[in-house]
């Protein structure tokens, strides 16, 4: 099938590349013209593993193009992506639809026989409507039918389940656009991915639905992990408990200063904004949004605390700044509100993180950027793990607590990941401080 994709960042991207892969010929469309050239150079906006070698090889076998003209790859589509960014509105936080109605007018414009344009975009209910009436009124003799076709991409890993999915989830309301959507997606059959079909507006609120749900988890074990602080139990030992129940799975069960990047914040608070408006207001979002933004911020005071109550004049480093793994994403990282938080308290702050520097000087161009963990780690009075990279999964205690500073006392390391174990730290020479973990609930629990 010809597939337009229009918006070539993070979503359409990825999609463009794998429906490349799949063997449709796609085109990527985007209106910043440097972005175009350095995808046509082989130069990658984004980071995500395994996507440079994706894109390399598709454009090799012709199946995948990128320009900055939509007209002639619209007119020639069966299918039209929409796959521009949906960020919160400034103001009232609700979801900025201009570049989802400007893409549809200039769709609108360039159609040609039966298309079906879809909604990739994370949009609010009822955005598929007014895609629709914008292209009718544009183009009254337009042959189209618009689709809801969310993402449930994870930034990091988001190759793998873009081809290999829990399902997929088409919002369509007449049958020709069903049919060209099976299509679409018929290289998956074989991994028997299944395709739900449902009515435009429930495919959206869906989209919507799942985030909240998970940012949900995300939150509620972070209170729990509160909780087992000041009552003396183990956290992660909770956490395992609750997660070997079927009904609630393990997953987004991990303790931390909170979610961020780029789905999760926005996407909650628009639903949010859209119950309100529905009359039908999500108390239990309003919190989970509520509790995680100052989450963020109480990290910055836990790592304080761990100082032993001040950090003015002393060196902290942190290791990890984009909001999770395996991608340069520093989309609302609670790393921002951290290292706000310890330079307001007198903290010179040092960082280092394997992918997202270039992204954080521009957002924090005070704070003192190191070339490896342990440059990071010379000279300073508190490590902080605040993004579970790989990298810093196994590094050399030994040489670490050598390298800190040290004014007779141990060395603190504040891991707000919980990725090392409390027992090997303090046998290493570090205060240990975790979340949601005391010494007593770690050797009460044998973790």
């Amino acid at each position: 099938m010809r597939i337009a994709m229009i918006g070539a960042g993070y979503v359409g991207l990825v999609s463009g590349a794998c429906l490349a892969d799949f063997g449709h010929a796609v085109v990527c469309i985007d209106r910043d013209p440097d972005k175009i050239a350095s995808l046509n150079a082989g130069r990658m906006p984004i980071y995500e593993p395994g996507l440079d070698a994706l894109v390399t090889e598709n454009v090799r076998q012709g199946r995948l193009a990128f320009s900055t003209s939509m007209r002639e790859a619209v007119a020639e589509a069966d299918a039209v992506f929409i796959a521009v960014g949906t960020p919160s509105r400034r103001g009232d936080g609700f979801a900025d639809l201009s570049f989802v109605f400007d893409a549809a007018r200039e769709i609108a414009g360039a159609l040609s026989g039966f298309t079906v344009v879809v909604t990739k975009s994370t949009v609010p209910v009822g955005t598929g409507d007014e895609v629709e009436r914008i292209i009718r009124e544009t183009n009254a003799g337009a042959d189209v039918a618009v689709v809801s076709n969310p993402e449930f991409l994870r930034e990091g890993a988001a190759i793998a389940d873009f081809k290999r999915p829990d399902r997929i989830v088409v919002g369509a309301e007449e049958a020709r656009a069903e049919a060209v959507m099976r299509e679409v997606y018929r290289p998956l059959y074989l991994n028997q991915a299944p395709i739900m079909v449902t009515a435009r507006r429930t495919a959206e609120l869906t989209k919507y639905a799942a985030n909240a749900f998970l940012a949900a988890k995300i939150t509620f074990i972070n209170e729990i992990a509160d909780l087992c602080e000041a009552v003396g139990a183990d956290v992660q030992a909770v956490a395992r408990g609750i997660g070997l129940d079927n009904r609630i799975g393990s997953k987004f069960l991990h303790a931390g200063p909170g979610y961020g990047g780029s789905c999760f914040p926005k996407d909650t608070l628009a639903l949010v904004k859209t119950a309100q408006d529905a009359g039908t207001p999500l108390r239990m979002v309003e919190t989970v949004v509520a509790v995680n933004d100052q989450r963020k911020r109480a990290m910055a005071r836990k790592v304080i605390k761990a100082c032993g109550g001040s950090v003015r004049g002393k060196t902290v480093a942190l290791l990890g700044l984009t909001f999770k793994p395996n991608t340069d994403d520093m989309r609302d990282a609670p790393s921002l509100a951290i290292i706000a938080g310890l330079q307001d308290a007198g903290a010179k702050v040092r960082a280092y993180d394997p992918e997202g520097m270039e992204q954080a000087r521009i957002l924090m161009p005070a704070v003192d950027y190191a070339e490896n963990a342990y440059a990071c780690a010379e000279g300073a009075d508190a490590l902080v793990i605040v993004t579970e990279w790989n990298a810093f999964r196994a590094l050399d205690l030994d040489r670490l607590r050598q390298i800190m500073s040290s004014d007779g006392s141990a060395p603190v390391l504040i891991d707000l990941r919980n990725i090392y174990d409390p027992a090997s730290a303090a046998r290493h020479g570090f205060t240990y401080c975790g979340v949601g973990r005391t010494k007593e609930s770690v050797a009460r629990n044998g973790s």
